[in-house]
């Protein structure tokens, strides 16, 4: 079940309001006249069923709501209702199924602006990888990955290219290369620092590493791996169930192959940075096209279960 909260201005309402009224989606509806003071207006207040919510902000924004207005979307957590029971029973398809685009655009926006906080966070990780690197230690990749935020510019790429976006696009692209660029420069600056204490020496970095060999060492279960990962976190995304997003930040290999290409470059490893460069775009490559497939699929899935939702309706 979801909130909408509309600011309309007055001369609207009524067209919000009978674009909401005797659909079976909806199970409460309020207006609070000249409530807004900005902007100017009247405030409505809908619950829907999560099912249909793309096809409600669509038609919200052919009537130019957001251009004068405001629509507020939060999801309700718990609500007792039998008209909100009746209302996703009587819309198609599953709520934790349903993804509202609306939202996932919004959060694609969000978390693929370029900040200090991303930037820190990014070179933090990259620099914890290095140090998974040098002492071979898989508890620490996985807290490197962890740590990487990463994955939701690259997932935000697939949505741009299923929903048309060029600005999240770029966006999320300029982020990703200045990210991984900032990361691994000051990762290499501090490796050469730590060869210079003699802190770590050459062999460290090119010797037999059991626990980490998998960084510098792409096949073809890299790709695999990214493509299978992607998916899940696209899902996690989109859908109303989260459990399975932390799964994907521990199996693929980003951040720990940026950390091992700064150590490679600082330690005049051309092999490492060769390796861990293909570990790399492998990666990255595959998780944008699993993000883009699965959004595409669920874009796909969805838009036929709105028309039959409008067939219905009109029958």
């Amino acid at each position: 079940m979801l909130h909408l909260r509309i600011t309309s201005p007055a001369d609207l309402t009524e067209e919000v309001l009978a674009l909401f009224a005797d659909d079976p989606a909806v199970s409460q509806l309020a207006v609070m006249r000249g409530a807004s003071l900005e902007p100017v207006g009247d405030i409505v207040l809908a619950d829907v069923a999560r099912e249909a919510a793309n096809e409600l902000l669509d038609r919200l924004d052919a009537l130019g709501v957001p251009e004068c207005g405001t629509i507020h979307v939060d999801p309700v957590t718990t609500w007792v209702s039998r008209a909100g029971y009746d209302a996703e029973r009587h819309t198609p398809g599953a709520g934790a199924d349903a993804v509202v685009w609306a939202d996932v655009t919004q959060r694609a926006y969000d978390e693929s602006e370029l900040n200090w906080t991303y930037v820190s966070f990014m070179t933090l990780a990259t620099m914890l990888a290095s140090i998974a690197v040098l002492v071979d230690s898989q508890v620490l990749v996985i807290g490197a990955m962890v740590l990487g935020p990463e994955f939701l510019p690259i997932a935000a790429l697939g949505l741009a290219l299923v929903r048309r976006r060029g600005g999240l696009f770029r966006l999320a692209a300029r982020t990703l290369t200045v990210g991984f660029v900032v990361a691994i420069a000051v990762t290499t600056v501090a490796a050469l620092a730590v060869r210079a204490l003699g802190w770590a020496v050459v062999g460290d970095v090119t010797g037999p590493r059991p626990g980490t060999d998998f960084i510098y060492s792409p096949d073809k279960w890299s790709f695999i791996v990214a493509v299978i990962a992607a998916a899940a976190g696209v899902l996690s995304l989109t859908s109303a169930k989260v459990g399975g997003l932390s799964g994907v930040f521990i199996s693929v290999t980003t951040v720990p192959a940026a950390g091992n290409v700064a150590l490679g470059i600082a330690f005049g490893a051309g092999d490492e940075v060769w390796g861990s460069t293909i570990q790399l775009a492998l990666n990255i490559s595959g998780m944008i096209v699993a993000g883009w497939a699965t959004l595409a699929l669920q874009h796909l899935i969805w838009n036929r279960k709105g028309r039959h939702r409008q067939l219905v309706l009109r029958g």
